[in-house]
């Protein structure tokens, strides 16, 4: 696209989920003037936060009702006058494609109460109400920019496949925002980007021997979100550019995990699924327990002792215990091993600060053992600085976990650390090249017959093809690890197959092995298909030469074919 007018980045998350903007010249001017909705508006009251919960909810025809902060209490008050059966809500639904390993545009996803809808269209929904809400603020503000004008980006973890990335594009495109338009961002990148930006005032640590903005200067990025960790490596050139040495990692191991840890206490003293009944039953009374639990999670500190006390809807609580056990919430947790660590008083419940903190034990043990991981990988290469990113890395406990566990490394917290993806990636929008190279995380190849070798070949592999003996393989196009320069490419030569063929199909294999031998071994699967137009079919063979771009935050093809020396049309299909 032309040079854009204005940046609009999408910081789509498991649990929250925002944008912010910014202009070409004030880009140019002063890059850190970044403007972000300061409120969004919960319907009871206006809470000053920058991101809104990521929440749809559809009406009986699946128009969109609200979205957000809105969305959440609207659906709470459907269900108590008993209207929600028409009506579909969705929550927390990033997570599934991280969990779906076969990611496609045809995947369905159920709604709370488990009504199913095509994927592509609840994702396309939250994103086109975040773009509509930006346009309605700028038309508050008396701001006029044609669409065209605008260059969006949308944040992806950067641990997500392929797969998943391309699915969140053609869900964009549900969303008006079409591909010339979009950029994806890798969110570790985008929060790399924006910590480069800041003044060392802003960069807190226990102290400035090593600095984030040298030259040369190697920082781990732990990007801690709500679903997932997110973790890689960069190295700062003199340039300002940025190098990522080794292939980004992570885990679902964000603060989601801790809510999920929370409710298996409750369930375990309740003897059934308490919260979930109680979220089906009454969401208003649920969504006051998960913002108040929020609170905690924020507030809690290794130096934290005594109980921790926050608000609970006890009266629907123990209505249900009522129905479920035949007595009330206190009187379960008298009878469970929890009795000498929780306590109730009024509405209020008191909970052992010890026990709070165990609820953290496994996110923690999680997250460590990934830095270990990564220094693993890089075992010759000194990695003094840890920079904490993400919603979850404002939580004390995590910080003074990572501080602990790596005494010898500078941990990092910048100022606004939840919304440092979010600012990033506005600024990655200006300039797309701030990432001078990445590292492949995957093995990418096609399918090819070669002649059958007994000394390389397994036996059972072996075909005969028009009486010769063939073996198919994995065709390499680039292998995992492999350092990819931005602006690169790799080619490949294809040939039609018959007269007048319009259209060459390429299906694509990514691999977690280094070297796959075979397309259908362990570790490998089908990515998807690169169709190519022919242009001008005729009755002869055509060669087309392929572009393979690895060098982005996601791969893009392009091609031309020889003979006439015409750029072809290719599209990407997931399988």
């Amino acid at each position: 696209m032309a040079t854009p007018l204005m940046v609009v980045a999408i910081d789509f998350g498991t649990t929250y989920s925002g944008y912010a903007f910014s202009t070409r010249s004030d880009f140019f001017r002063e890059p850190l003037k970044i403007h972000a909705n300061q409120a969004w508006n919960s319907g009871k009251k206006q809470l000053l936060s920058l991101k809104t919960p990521t929440c749809l909810l559809l009406g009986k025809n699946k128009e969109t009702v609200a979205f957000g902060y809105e969305a959440e209490d609207a659906y709470a008050e459907l269900v108590l006058d008993n209207k929600h059966k028409n009506y579909y809500y969705f929550d927390k639904f990033k997570m599934r494609l991280y969990e779906n390993k076969d990611v496609n545009c045809e995947m369905e996803i159920a709604d709370i109460v488990g009504k199913k809808m095509l994927a592509t269209e609840v994702f396309g929904k939250s994103i086109k109400a975040l773009s509509d809400h930006f346009v309605d603020l700028l038309k508050t503000e008396g701001v006029s920019i044609e669409w065209s004008e605008i260059q969006w980006v949308l944040t992806v973890p950067a641990i997500w496949s392929d797969k998943a990335k391309q699915f969140m594009r053609t869900s964009a495109e549900v969303a008006d925002i079409k591909g010339g338009n979009l950029l994806i961002a890798l969110e570790p990148e985008a929060a790399s980007i924006y910590c480069q930006y800041l003044p060392k005032e802003k960069l807190t640590g226990k102290d400035n021997s090593v600095n984030l903005g040298d030259d040369g200067v190697i920082y781990m990025i732990v990007d801690l979100g709500g679903g997932t960790a997110d973790l890689t490596v960069h190295e700062k050139h003199r340039d300002g550019s940025i190098k990522e040495l080794c292939r980004a990692n992570g885990e679902d191991c964000g603060g989601t995990s801790v809510d999920a840890a929370f409710i298996r206490l409750f369930d375990k003293i309740a003897g059934f699924a308490m919260i979930n009944k109680l979220k089906k039953d009454d969401p208003s009374s649920y969504l006051d327990l998960t913002r108040e639990f929020e609170t905690v999670k924020r507030k809690i500190d290794s130096s934290s002792t005594g109980k921790v006390n926050f608000c609970i809807p006890l009266s629907t609580i123990n209505s249900i215990c009522k129905k479920q056990k035949r007595c009330e919430l206190e009187e379960l947790i008298q009878k469970s091993s929890f009795k000498n660590k929780i306590l109730i008083r009024g509405d209020k419940i008191r909970i052992d600060a010890d026990l709070i903190k165990s609820l953290f034990a496994k996110p923690i043990e999680k997250i460590t053992a990934l830095v270990k991981e990564m220094n693993t990988q890089l075992k010759a290469t000194d990695i003094p600085l840890i920079v904490m990113v993400g919603g979850f890395s404002e939580c004390k406990l995590i910080q003074s976990a990572l501080k602990q566990a790596f005494p010898k490394k500078r941990v990092i917290v910048p100022e606004d650390a939840g919304i440092s993806v979010l600012k990033g990636a506005v600024l990655y929008g200006h300039h797309p090249e701030f990432i001078a190279s990445r590292v492949i995380r995957y093995s990418y190849g096609t399918d090819s017959y070669v002649d059958f070798d007994p000394f390389v070949h397994d036996a059972s592999r072996k075909e005969i093809m028009q009486g010769k003996e063939k073996c198919e393989v994995f065709d390499f196009i680039i292998h995992q690890h492999t350092q990819a320069v931005i602006g690169s490419e790799i080619q490949r030569s294809y040939f039609t197959m018959y007269p007048f063929q319009t259209a060459m199909p390429i299906t694509l294999y990514v691999s977690t092995n280094e070297n796959p031998k075979y397309v259908d071994e362990e570790g490998c699967s089908k990515f998807g298909e690169v169709v190519v137009d022919i242009p001008h079919p005729s009755e002869e063979n055509r060669t087309v030469i392929v572009n393979y771009n690895f060098g982005k935050t996601e791969l893009t093809v392009s091609a031309r074919e020889v003979k006439f020396g015409s750029s072809c049309r290719t599209r990407i299909k997931l399988l």
